[in-house]
């Protein structure tokens, strides 16, 4: 007996010796699946095949077919799960909205993760491109071809003006004094020498402008990403937005006049100009290929930029802020509950 253990012993031995004289493809066991090199695509994972296993050795075709297939469903397995590692573009999509950026041919990997109401959104961004086109653009249009452009920019600059007061009180809430001062210089100035804000001679005292407001705050409080959503009328916001319009709305000069038809029109002329400004964006809205996508991205991009901006020092801010900011809700003629 011990001499055949012995002889068997021996001619395992040159069956594993002859096995690792061959020039193997891989030398991983076959109870692990090989991953391909980070920057190999998936397509070169066929190529790789893992080595035979040990039972193999006795020359088995059994067991030769079996490897073969765990072999085929390995290759396969790691091949639909191997993706190609984020290129920097992807990384800052990841950064600001919090997910996944789409993939190569547009398309994105599941729903967006600050989009997931899309079909809801979609629907309201629809309701709001019809009173849109049935109502604001058309009145924007007459406003651009009857009011002459320096009263236009008289109405622009007045409805800025009252903007101040919510404006300083988010600067603070901020822990920024210092814009908050020049926020308050700036009203005062434009309040009195640029009569009631019609003029702006704060600008030409490089003055700088600013424009906040209580959605921009819960952003600098730490609210970085927030899930998109699109309100009636309002339209393009964020959860965290809406939360802001409470904050706003005892802040908001317009909303304290008791006379609900003087309160109501200055809201309408208000849209009206913020509608006019807006008319140079609506041939790229009509000829994108999915504009509530266009609409929904390069607003977020706009106001997580605005928030980041915040965070910035006073130097690194720049002097002005775009008035990209979303419709104030002294804009929006709403019920005064508080009269």
């Amino acid at each position: 007996m011990n001499v055949i253990r012995t002889a068997s012993l021996l001619l395992l031995a040159i069956a594993l010796s002859a096995c690792a004289a061959k020039p193997a493809r891989d030398s991983a066991p076959a109870s692990v699946s090989v991953a391909p090199a980070a920057a190999e695509p998936a397509s070169n994972v066929d190529a790789s095949t893992p080595a035979v296993a040990t039972d193999a050795a006795a020359g088995s075709a059994t067991a030769t077919g079996v490897a073969a297939d765990a072999v085929d469903g390995t290759a396969s397995t790691t091949a639909a799960g191997t993706d190609t590692p984020p290129t920097g573009a992807e990384d800052d999509f990841a950064a600001l909205y919090g997910g996944p950026a789409p993939s190569a041919d547009g398309a994105e990997p599941g729903r967006s993760p600050y989009d997931p109401w899309e079909g809801f959104n979609r629907r309201v961004h629809a309701f709001n491109n019809v009173v849109d086109r049935a109502v604001a653009r058309p009145l924007a249009t007459a406003y651009t071809h009857v009011v002459p452009r320096f009263a236009r920019t008289g109405v622009t600059n007045f409805f800025s003006n009252l903007r101040a007061p919510v404006t300083i009180t988010n600067q603070l809430l901020q822990g920024r004094p210092g814009d908050a001062w020049d926020s308050l210089g700036r009203f005062v100035m434009n309040s009195t020498l640029g009569i009631g804000g019609l003029f702006d001679p704060a600008s030409r005292a490089l003055v700088p402008r600013r424009s906040e407001d209580f959605g921009q705050t819960l952003g600098a409080w730490g609210w970085r990403s927030s899930r998109f959503v699109e309100l009636p009328f309002f339209g393009p916001r964020t959860v965290r937005d809406v939360f802001g319009l409470a904050g706003d709305i005892p802040l908001s000069p317009i909303r304290t006049i008791e006379d609900d038809k003087l309160r109501i029109g200055l809201q309408g002329l208000q849209l009206v100009d913020m509608r006019s400004q807006l008319m140079a964006l609506d041939d790229i809205r009509d000829s994108a290929v999915d504009e509530y996508a266009l609409t929904r991205d390069a607003w977020l991009q706009r106001r997580n930029y605005q928030i980041q901006n915040d965070l910035r020092g006073k130097r690194e801010r720049g002097r002005n802020d775009d008035d990209d900011a979303p419709i104030p809700v002294d804009a929006m003629p709403m019920p005064n509950w508080g009269n």
